[in-house]
């Protein structure tokens, strides 16, 4: 009876046992599951290999560009001037060669940090409005410089006066012109100001006309005066025989008898011989002996004028 029930005592301990192992094994499988579900956790970060690397990359990628932009425009400008197109367009040419370039090289830059170049299309056609109004005044100097490089009022080394400044100008560039003055000064004018008003170009023509004033005294005679003056025009060094010179009478003025000698001269030598010009006419003038008088007043005084002690 004892060993009866001790046997049925062990087989239900057995099978109370064997359940709970199974119960165990099956707690075991799902944790195992699950661990192996799990995403392992991130390795620690690379500074170095996520920001120094690309920002090294760029540096690199911005400077072999710069370089080889100005080696590119270098170029163009050159093959350009070879080919006997203007200096102005040469250099334009060379300078939007160099720009695209550049822009190219950054927007390799851009991809190089992950960047997708082809989502900046729809950021710029959404943001033209405003970009257009935050360069109103940029665009316009642009727009302004091509009209001049298409036009050509002037040219590199033409002398002329534009925006109220008279300079030599030395490079037109898309944003503005750069001129350098008779006392050797940098002016930057923007395209706008130069396009938007009256252009002089004081060199277009091969030659100009040299007017020098003077005034002789009443007493003088006309047809002398003019002989005079013709004989000194006629002695300067420069002075084209085509158009010949004359000396106009201009007016009968306050103080004198007004006169305009006027010579023609090439454009180059415009200033050389106009002090020259001045030189003569006062020297023939003296030898003369007409005079050359200054303004003057005559007061006539009526009545008694009182002395006081």
């Amino acid at each position: 009876m004892f060993l009866t029930t001790l046997a049925q005592t062990t087989a239900e301990q057995a099978a109370v046992m064997s359940e709970a192992g199974k119960d165990a094994v099956e707690k075991i499988n799902e944790k195992a599951n699950e661990l192996a579900t799990q995403t392992p956790p991130p390795p620690p970060a690379d500074y170095f290999q996520d920001y120094a690397v690309p920002a090294i990359k760029v540096i690199i990628i911005l400077v072999v560009a710069w370089l080889i932009a100005s080696w590119v425009a270098t170029i163009v400008t050159r093959a350009c001037e070879k080919s006997r197109l203007e200096t102005t367009l040469a250099r334009f040419f060379g300078k939007v060669a160099k720009w695209s370039i550049l822009v190219m090289a950054v927007l390799s830059v851009l991809s190089v940090f992950g960047v997708e170049t082809t989502s900046f299309a729809a950021v710029i056609g959404a943001s033209a409005l405003a970009i257009g109004l935050a360069f109103q005044g940029t665009l316009s100097n642009l727009a302004a410089g091509i009209m001049l490089l298409i036009f050509r009022p002037f040219k590199v080394d033409d002398v002329v006066n534009v925006a109220g400044e008279t300079g030599k100008v030395h490079e037109i560039d898309l944003f503005n012109v750069v001129m350098d003055t008779p006392d050797n000064r940098r002016l930057i004018v923007p395209n706008g100001s130069v396009f938007g008003s009256t252009i002089e170009n004081i060199t277009y023509h091969p030659t100009r006309r040299v007017d020098v004033a003077v005034g002789t005294e009443y007493t003088a005679n006309l047809d002398e005066v003019k002989s005079v003056l013709l004989n000194a025009a006629g002695k300067v060094e420069g002075v084209l025989d085509d158009p010949e010179p004359v000396a106009y009478l201009l007016e009968l003025g306050d103080s004198s008898i007004n006169w305009s000698v006027r010579v023609w001269s090439n454009t180059a030598d415009y200033w050389a011989v106009r002090e020259k010009l001045t030189r003569e006419v006062k020297m023939a003038l003296d030898n003369a002996n007409i005079g050359i008088p200054f303004p003057q007043m005559d007061v006539h005084l009526d009545g008694q004028v009182s002395q006081s002690a």
